[in-house]
């Protein structure tokens, strides 16, 4: 056996190493040229090519059923039962469903979260920027910025698009940060799903006495115009919706940022070239994507990639690997802001489960990032590239902290 095949054959083993998680691409490099669709020992099936990526996206018997992912997943491993019962919870989703549900739940919400009332949020969100880096301008040591301005961020705008009220929003936080623990304690996580529903309940009482212009209140008139949706699926969906946005965004933007610090270059066109961040998000996704794989379950025997995926089997789509191939992108390992159609990545999805919050999601990124650019002109890294520490979860690419110094180097 090759060096080559030996490293592809241990590419799940790996995923859990340090080195793996300072830099995932080279292992994703070996697996699209040595296997790009990958059964690794463990039964777990890898796909890294672009084009197997965006067929397998696009192919419904690779299912995102929740109870058909249940199954998979408790069959692999008993210990899920737990997670499942969580799941089960959560209620159907557009997320976790598979059409005809699917559909009908995705074009309720279609109604109601549009990229015009995103881009609506323009003004809004460009005032809540310039407070948050209003808070560290002039800090004279190292900041974190994931803390300081990328989280708190989109929690602020879901937070205003949902209606939640101000005073209440800490609390919300803090469910979320129960929900981000959810493999480590799930009576806790229960715990904070059984407090959110009671809570989402009374907001949805609320504006369906009193609607206003938020997306519960949106959601709320669809459903009053007898438009098919359940009284649960109604929760379910504003649960998905809050929670949904705000860790990825907050870690495209922590992750976008890092790759402008450590590309000088780029850091220098962008600020030369202000317009260049109407695409950069895009850019930044494909590059460096905080979600880096997705899960899907065979409803039956798929092919794919000249490989068949048997019945049953669970299923990575390596959206990150995507990104980086070389017969979809030039110089994929380069961060090029000029990229051409940077927009054709997969880090969104692609076919009907395609992102539904993207268009907000490029707007935060978009003005968060061009105003720290902007706003400080001494922003650089405050640590060396390689003492900043990432999550463990292999399926996403999100740092622990981004320490930065904002001020000038004569202000040091």
């Amino acid at each position: 056996m090759s060096v080559l095949a030996t490293d592809v054959g241990d590419f799940a083993a790996e995923m859990a190493s340090d080195a793996f998680r300072r830099d995932p691409y080279p292992v994703y490099a070996r697996m699209r040229a040595g296997s790009p669709v990958h059964r690794a020992p463990n039964g777990l099936w890898y796909v890294t090519r672009h084009a197997d990526v965006e067929q397998a996206l696009g192919d419904l018997r690779l299912s995102n059923d929740r109870e058909r992912m249940t199954s998979a997943l408790v069959a692999r491993d008993g210990r899920m039962k737990d997670l499942s019962r969580l799941t089960a919870r959560l209620g159907r989703v557009m997320s976790n469903t598979d059409p005809p549900d699917h559909a009908r739940l995705r074009g309720l919400v279609n109604k109601a979260f549009t990229a015009r009332r995103a881009e609506r949020l323009r003004g809004r969100i460009q005032q809540v920027v310039d407070r948050l880096v209003d808070g560290v301008q002039d800090a004279e040591g190292p900041v974190d910025v994931l803390a300081a301005v990328a989280s708190p961020l989109p929690h602020t705008v879901v937070c205003e698009l949902f209606g939640v009220p101000e005073p209440d929003r800490e609390q919300v936080k803090e469910w979320f940060r129960g929900l981000g623990r959810i493999h480590e304690d799930i009576d806790r996580a229960e715990q904070v799903v059984d407090a959110f529903e009671a809570y989402l309940t009374d907001l949805v009482a609320q504006r369906r006495a009193a609607p206003g212009d938020d997306l519960i209140s949106a959601l709320v008139t669809a459903q009053a115009r007898g438009d098919r949706l359940t009284d649960h699926e109604l929760l379910s969906t504003c649960f998905l919706l809050i929670t949904a946005g705000d860790e990825t965004t907050t870690h495209l933007i922590g992750n976008g940022l890092l790759a402008l610090l450590r590309h000088p270059d780029q850091l220098a066109l962008l600020r030369a070239r202000p317009e260049l961040i109407r695409t950069a998000a895009d850019e930044f996704v494909r590059y460096d994507s905080p979600t880096q794989t997705i899960l899907r379950v065979a409803a039956e025997d798929v092919p794919l990639g000249g490989r068949t995926v048997p019945a049953g089997d669970l299923v990575h789509l390596v959206l990150a690997s995507a990104g980086r191939d070389p017969d979809r992108h030039e110089h994929p390992d380069r961060l090029d802001l000029t990229r051409p159609a940077a927009h054709r990545h997969l880090g969104f999805g692609h076919g009907p489960h395609y992102c539904l919050g993207a268009p907000l999601a490029r707007l935060e990124t978009e003005l968060a990032v061009s105003t720290l650019v902007r706003r400080l002109p001494g922003l650089r890294l405050a640590v060396a590239p390689e003492d900043l520490t990432w999550r463990p979860n292999p399926l996403q690419r999100r740092l622990t902290a981004l320490p930065v110094h904002c001020a000038d180097d004569e202000r040091k």
